[in-house]
């Protein structure tokens, strides 16, 4: 039996992540997990306020967010997850608990383009308020400055996808690196 393929959208905030994510689960036909789809919810269902409140939801979202892959991936299904993720810890302990293929995108895009993206979507209200993106600016703008952060060290596939211009990106070329995971190559998928 093949082994069940999770791929990862990774990068910086106003990378692209979210974008990239749904063509790809429009592509597959992939259930798609998202940090923010999470965190908006739980905006929803307990309010905000603040930023030290929105990083208190950001762990519980993360837990969440483990707890939906690890069901994908130990119903041995394919999945999509997207975050800015940072860590590798809990990565590490799925792949001791389950056999599985990881395909992991990292976004990347200009400094200034990154600063900017983010800058005008908190501006023009495209993000749920609890983000309190606003709020952020300065703490943010020497990292999304850098353009790119640090692939995940877990093993599997490593794909970058430059996201400055979003016209420029080569999406049959990305699928076709995706289509070429043992997923796709080995006979029973």
């Amino acid at each position: 039996m093949t082994q069940p393929l999770l791929i990862l959208i990774t990068g910086l905030p106003a990378s692209g992540k979210t974008t990239l994510a749904k063509h790809i689960a429009a592509e597959f036909h992939f259930p798609l997990i998202t940090k923010d789809g999470i965190k908006e919810l739980l905006f929803d269902q307990l309010g905000w306020k603040d930023r030290a409140w929105s990083r208190q939801l950001s762990s519980v979202t993360y837990a969440l967010l483990f707890h939906f892959i690890e069901l994908q991936l130990s119903a041995g299904q394919p999945v999509i997850a997207e975050s800015n993720f940072a860590r590798t810890d809990e990565f590490l302990a799925l792949k001791r608990r389950y056999a599985f293929e990881i395909f992991q995108i990292k976004c990347f895009a200009d400094g200034l383009t990154l600063f900017q993206r983010f800058k005008e979507r908190a501006e023009a209200g495209i993000r749920h308020p609890g983000h309190v993106d606003q709020q952020t600016y300065e703490e943010l703008k020497p990292l999304l400055l850098r353009g790119k952060d640090e692939p995940l060290n877990i093993g599997g596939t490593y794909y970058e996808i430059d996201t400055t211009d979003f016209l420029a990106i080569d999406y049959k070329k990305l699928f076709a690196a995706i289509r070429a995971t043992s997923y796709f190559t080995i006979p029973g998928t």
